[in-house]
């Protein structure tokens, strides 16, 4: 796996159901505000616990944060025990269905996308390479 050294015009958009509409939209405003977007899907692609890490560190969060509490196989198995960071990052790594909504990434900075909108609070559209949709460019009073 490739570390997150990627193209400094690339988005990157990390989630594991493609087929969820939080997914769905998220990756529909990501490609309404940057020309250049990587998806990752975790159902296919296998992140390390070193590519966690460094997602996690980007967020600021904790591993715990980005985990949906409410799936049934969480319950069953990470409910009630406590873990080191590095315990965290393996269920991550063993268990990325766990992962509560997608995460876009840009220029050194993460976003947890719990609502597709929240993408765009990573501030893309500043930069010239990328696309800003009418309904998306701030309004101007005379």
């Amino acid at each position: 796996m490739r570390s997150l050294q990627f193209h400094p015009n690339e988005l990157l958009l990390i989630y594991f159901d493609p087929t969820s509409n939080t997914s769905k939209q998220t990756r529909a405003y990501a490609r309404s505000i940057s020309n250049n977007v990587n998806e990752i899907n975790l159902a296919n692609v296998r992140f390390t616990t070193t590519l966690w890490k460094e997602v996690v560190n980007l967020l600021n969060l904790r591993p715990k944060d980005l985990l949906d509490k409410s799936n049934p196989a969480y319950q069953a198995k990470v409910r009630g025990n406590t873990f080191t960071m590095s315990g965290w990052l393996e269920v991550l790594t063993n268990n990325p269905h766990f992962l509560k909504a997608p995460i876009a990434v840009y220029h050194n900075r993460a976003i947890l996308c719990q609502k597709p909108t929240d993408i765009l609070r990573l501030e893309v559209n500043s930069i010239g390479s990328f696309k800003v949709p009418p309904h998306l460019r701030p309004r101007t009073v005379s």
